[in-house]
């Protein structure tokens, strides 16, 4: 079971990774709120990792803070929330958005994710509204196809951000457009963070 990483960072998109550690390079999906704290490539990266096992498939989780780990394994301890739903939500919501989100019953804050409903926003305030006492306060897929050309790099991974979070294609790039405009500071986090308001 693999517990941490620590090695080369060789690639890095808003919710995928590659990290060599001794010559071997293991494929790590993160929630988009870590990839703006990730090192330059070529640089040393850790990460806490949480070992997904299937029949079909072993995938690892990695996360740049142990809170965050601990969170993404209590939300999938919620039925019918899997690991790709719990990187969603930290995808959308930092730990400490998503802690307080949950602890003060804000069902309607956790909706505003792309891909969380008002059912599954309600099971994870039920389940795990008295269970979070241990995680620390603080604030952190198959990469998507291109985007327009009219996008520098920075945007094009928050646009890549947007779609992996199941936003349709026109709307992330006219949210983009609109963040852009609407002064959203030029670095991925705040860019995203905007973006992501103005999906909808």
């Amino acid at each position: 079971m693999i517990a941490f990483l620590r090695g080369t960072l060789l690639e890095k998109h808003p919710n995928q990774v590659i990290v060599d550690v001794g010559g071997v390079g293991y494929d790590v999906v993160i929630p988009v709120s870590a990839f703006s704290g990730l090192p330059e490539t070529g640089q040393e990266v850790r990460l806490r990792i949480h070992t997904h096992v299937r029949e079909d498939a072993l995938i690892l989780y990695g996360f740049l803070e142990e809170r965050d780990r601990q969170l993404f394994e209590k939300l999938i301890t919620v039925s019918g929330v899997g690991p790709k739903m719990a990187v969603t939500v930290l995808s959308g919501l930092n730990a400490t958005e998503a802690v307080a989100a949950i602890r003060g019953g804000d069902a309607a804050r956790l909706t505003r994710v792309p891909g969380i409903g008002k059912k599954t926003a309600e099971r994870l305030v039920l389940e795990l509204r008295e269970k979070l006492d241990l995680i620390a306060p603080g604030g952190a897929a198959a990469p998507a196809a291109s985007p327009k050309p009219a996008f520098s790099a920075m945007e094009q991974d928050v646009l890549s951000a947007l779609l992996n979070l199941g936003c349709g294609r026109p709307q992330a790039e006219a949210a983009v457009e609109k963040a852009k405009a609407g002064g959203a500071a030029p670095e991925f986090e705040s860019l995203f963070r905007r973006s992501l308001e103005l999906v909808r």
